[in-house]
């Protein structure tokens, strides 16, 4: 009986447990058999595993097997365990050192010929290597995603037998060295390009500044879309914690690249998305696309077009900045921190208010429309801007309009490090206890609010949102105190609430 432990601590997901491979060999009838919840993909690497090693010229043992994945009570998917279940075995009979073979890491899926192939998840376990000071050998396709991890060993791979002769000290692997140079973040897309809106531009720059959700409401082809579009470009460079946190997510679904590093993600869903597409799920939880907007932008396009039963998914994770899905045999917990921009036309036909009288809406079909997004949803909106049609002479200019993004982006991060360095976080993040001490008014504020409260009908939270603008809004013109001006400008951007007053 001989026994051959290998790490494979393959992340399922952002935060879950690590996984390691015991190897069992015993005297009996020649068998394989895998426990630890193996789903159908772990349960088929017996057969790629066993033509793996006698395509690569070594003895598969006729004995019983037994392969245990730890902990017991965790479900196991993919195929990012068999090359550690083929070492285990190799190591196990005998016919490859034991030595080494614990002082590494090890991840991929193979081929029957024995060639190792990409896996998803790479990044965050090659950060689960890192933490435990420990190199990682895992398959060439995911080095440079691995690689991204500053000081990690990686030592990529293509054969199965490159890693054993390695472990024998025959010929060893090389270490993957980061060539990657950290590219350009600007984008091809500038808010210059934008032409006229001045308003809806300096609503973008507020909702930039303080990580603010913003809806725009305005008839087709004011410049909705292209309005949101440009919002990654003025918004914060991440942190190097920020981008291992969004790259993690994306590593799990495979959208991870070493182009969109470091860059803010930009997600718009069709409207058809339904509520797990949306937040995640799936009889094994996968991340969704608020997940993967994590430190970026979520754009919801034609904002009523979707589910109510799909929108109203997002009030949680719209507070909480996560999304937890419970399964009946575990919990899975993802990060979804993002800011939430919106888009929707004032009516059904969308030509509501039109010069040209085109809208044939009745008051009703407006109604319906407008009640499809619910109040609590629209109380987690803090800038509701109208979006208004261009006039003929904005429209036929040639020339740049207004600002361009880079200078637009250094106003937006003066104003954001101005609350870092106060609160240590972002104006939208502030709970209630904070609002009072970093958002105070004098009495004559007060006053103004008050009466804003009454007219408009805001409720609670619509008005911690407005002092949160407020705030922002003083920021960025470097003031300490919420001046009146600010918290006036503050209020103008709750349209939706003075609709429904």
């Amino acid at each position: 009986m001989s026994i051959a432990i290998v790490y494979s601590r393959a992340q399922l997901g952002v935060k879950s447990p690590l996984v390691t491979i015991e190897v069992h060999l015993s005297n009996g009838l020649p068998s394989l058999s895998i426990v630890g919840l193996p789903e159908a993909a772990v349960k088929e690497s017996k057969d790629r595993v066993r033509s793996a090693i006698i395509n690569s010229r070594y003895e598969f043992p006729l004995k019983r097997i037994t392969i245990n994945l730890a902990p017991a009570d965790l479900p196991k998917q993919g195929g990012r365990y068999d090359l550690p279940i083929a070492l285990g075995i190799l190591a196990a009979s005998g016919q490859i050192p034991k030595d080494d073979i614990l002082n590494y890491e090890y991840v991929g899926e193979l081929a029957l010929t024995g060639e190792l192939r990409s896996v998803p998840g790479a990044l965050p376990f090659t950060i689960a290597a890192k933490n435990a000071g420990r190199p990682v050998i895992l398959p060439s396709e995911n080095a440079e995603e691995a690689a991204l991890i500053q000081d990690a060993q990686v030592y990529p791979a293509r054969h199965m037998l490159e890693v054993c002769a390695h472990l024998e000290k025959q010929t060893l692997l090389s270490q993957y060295e980061n060539t990657h140079v950290t590219r350009s973040l600007e984008t091809s897309s500038d808010l210059s390009e934008v032409k006229g809106q001045q308003h809806a531009k300096r609503a973008l720059e507020i909702a930039a500044a303080g990580g603010h959700n913003l809806l725009f409401i305005g008839p087709p082809g004011t410049g909705k879309t292209m309005l949101a579009s440009r919002l990654p470009s003025i918004l914060p460079d991440m942190s190097e914690a920020e981008s291992i946190e969004t790259a993690s997510v994306a590593s799990i679904t495979q959208n991870l690249s070493s182009h969109n590093w470091k860059k803010r993600p930009f997600r718009s869903p069709h409207h058809t998305s339904s509520a797990v597409a949306l937040v995640g799920g799936g009889s094994h939880p996968k991340p969704g696309e608020i997940s993967l907007s994590h430190n970026g932008v979520l754009f919801l396009d034609e904002l009523p077009e979707f589910d109510r039963k799909v929108l109203e998914v997002l009030r949680e994770p719209l507070e909480t900045g996560q999304i937890n899905i419970s399964r009946a045999a575990h919990q899975v917990e993802f990060p979804a921190r993002f800011q939430m921009i919106a888009a929707m036309n004032p009516c059904p036909c969308g030509y509501l208010g039109d010069e040209n009288g085109r809208c044939r809406c009745s008051p009703d079909q407006v109604s319906r429309y407008k009640a499809k997004i619910s109040g609590p949803l629209l109380d987690r909106i803090d800038l509701q801007i109208e979006v208004l049609n261009l006039k003929n002479s904005d429209l036929l200019d040639d020339k740049p309009s207004g600002e361009s993004s880079a200078e637009v982006k250094q106003r937006v991060e003066m104003a954001r490090e101005q609350q870092l360095l106060r609160q240590e976080k972002a104006n939208h993040l502030l709970s209630s206890k904070e609002i009072s001490k970093h958002c105070s008014l004098d009495e004559k504020d007060k006053s103004l609010l008050q009466v804003a409260i009454e007219k408009l009908g805001l409720s609670a939270r619509s008005v911690s949102r407005i002092r949160k603008v407020a705030r922002t809004i003083a920021d960025l013109e470097g003031s300490e105190q919420i001046l009146t001006s600010h918290l006036t400008e503050a209020i103008s951007y709750r349209r939706l609430d003075r609709n429904h007053s």
